[in-house]
């Protein structure tokens, strides 16, 4: 019998009626399948019914009976998003179902790095080595898949894969537009280093006369946790100058990456560029930069030994003034006791006295003509987990609680994404515009559900906190939100949600 998945919710909301019955069956079944238990949620029942089906969760069983409505080229489609996503699991079930779909495109062939049916099919057909699949080659399918996630012995399968690529025409050096009709253009470099996290494969790349200079994978290197892809494209002589990577290193508490990047002599005082897509970008001074992230003193010293100015001015401020802005103390010591203190301004003076978490009189921030950066402090400042009374006195003393930052997320879209329920609880309570959509397409439900899948910490935050405060506060869920969520305890949580407040569910 083909299984539904309404037929399953309803099947799972009457284990739950029974159980509470005190139906001994039910109790039985719940028992069996996750132990004895006081209580049951909506969530529990729905992972009872998951395991009887033989599943391991609701969002597998879910996701298997989706896949049963879908024909084989929707099926391919779903494991070339899989693939370039990195979920494993769906790949595995993808293609447990149907072993076939490896071969479903000659892109999707590459992207598994199965080397068995790569050569094969490019010893009937050359070509295929160049030709594009979808709008991208098979060396960018290659380059941006993170199959290797799963299992990291897999990365040599990807080197192989490519070496047959180029052996017959590839370019390791390919790349495709970054939107239809862009002439900015991301590499099969960045998609191996800065997206998929694949060394060796990056590594092999570069040998093969991939240029380091891609506008884009120096800068997401420092992203990765760990500075082997720097250390690679520094091995392979990368230019620093108009990436913004030591601005984007300066994002980490890492001194060990700042003091790399100015060893290799990266400029701390590089100006403002252009970057090759034509956008304008904004190349903040290091010492800038170092200030508003919260780095320390040490950073302070490092960045003035290899010759930062202090003096240089970014949004009509110092790195000193910035540092007393942000309230970071050690920072500004250090400044100070090389000589680079001064006076601060008055609405300086103000932002640091909010920094200190001092109450303001009369909301002297409450004034337009504010720069771009103090008007989206309260974007930044939120950010920082002990940092919660600065950011009431700033609203305090007149910055504006929804104001966005540059992707168009408010101050509520930022904590929830990064799950920080103190800052999302308070930033609830000014009264927020709960249908505002960000520059990502997201609503405020949505960005939550983002963050719980895509953060690395987020077993350190609380991502169904943040949801359970949002809807409480009357954010709406679209089914779309439940159907695309993909992890286990936020999907838990919106069923056992719904179906306590059907009225917050839009099923539109």
């Amino acid at each position: 019998m083909t299984l539904s998945i309404e037929r399953l919710r309803r099947e799972a909301k009457a284990l739950k009626r029974a159980w509470m019955a005190g139906d001994a069956d039910a109790r039985s079944r719940v028992a069996v399948a996750q132990g004895a238990s006081d209580e049951i949620r909506h969530a529990d029942a729905l992972h009872v019914v998951a395991r009887e089906q033989g599943y391991q969760s609701w969002p597998k069983l879910k996701f298997a009976v989706e896949l049963a409505g879908l024909d084989r080229a929707a099926r391919a489609e779903k494991l070339k998003f899989a693939l370039y996503l990195g979920q494993g699991w769906m790949v595995d079930e993808l293609l447990d179902d149907d072993p076939s779909l490896a071969e479903a495109n000659f892109g999707l062939s590459v992207a598994l790095y199965r080397l068995d049916i790569v050569a094969d099919r490019l010893a009937r057909d050359p070509e295929a080595a160049t030709r594009k699949v979808g709008v991208r080659s098979p060396i960018l399918h290659l380059a941006f898949s993170k199959h290797h996630r799963k299992d990291p012995d897999r990365a040599a399968a990807s080197v192989a894969v490519g070496e047959l690529l180029v052996n017959h025409g590839a370019e390791a050096n390919d790349s495709y537009p970054a939107e239809p009709g862009s002439e900015h253009r991301l590499s099969a470099l960045y998609g191996a280093l800065g997206r998929a996290g694949n060394l060796p494969l990056a590594a092999w790349l570069l040998e093969q006369g991939a240029t380091p200079d891609d506008n884009e994978s120096l800068y997401h290197a420092t992203e990765l946790g760990h500075l082997d892809g720097v250390r690679l494209l520094m091995k392979h002589g990368v230019k620093t100058s108009g990436t913004n990577a030591l601005a984007r290193m300066l994002d980490f508490d890492n001194l060990e990456g700042l003091r790399l990047f100015l060893e290799y002599g990266a400029d701390p005082n590089e100006a403002v560029l252009d970057h090759p897509s034509g956008q304008p970008i904004d190349t903040i001074p290091a010492l800038h930069q170092a200030a508003r992230r919260g780095r320390d003193g040490r950073f302070a010293k490092l960045l003035l030994d290899h010759g930062a100015d202090p003096d240089r001015i970014w949004h009509g401020r110092t790195p000193y003034e910035w540092a007393a802005i942000y309230g970071n103390t050690s920072f500004a010591d250090a400044m100070a006791q090389a000589g680079h203190d001064h006076a601060l301004d008055p609405v300086a003076a103000a932002l640091a006295a909010c920094a200190r978490g001092e109450a303001l009189e009369g909301q002297p921030l409450a004034q337009t003509g504010l720069d771009d950066e103090v008007r989206r402090i309260l974007t930044r400042v939120v950010l920082w987990e002990d940092r919660l009374d600065h950011a009431k006195a700033l609203v305090a003393a007149g910055i504006d609680p929804n104001v966005t930052e540059e992707m168009g997320m408010p101050p509520v879209h930022l904590t929830g994404w990064a799950g920080l329920t103190p800052q999302t609880a308070w930033l609830l309570t000014l009264n927020p515009d709960l249908t505002h959509v960000n520059d990502y397409g997201g609503g405020l439900v949505g960005t939550i559900i983002h963050g719980s899948e895509n953060r690395l910490d987020t077993e350190e935050r609380d991502h169904v906190g943040c949801m359970r405060l949002a809807l409480e506060a009357g954010a709406k869920i679209h089914q779309s939100d439940i159907d695309g969520a993909m992890d286990e305890d936020m999907v838990a949580f919106l069923h056992d949600w719904v179906e306590a407040h059907p009225d917050s569910l839009i099923k539109g």
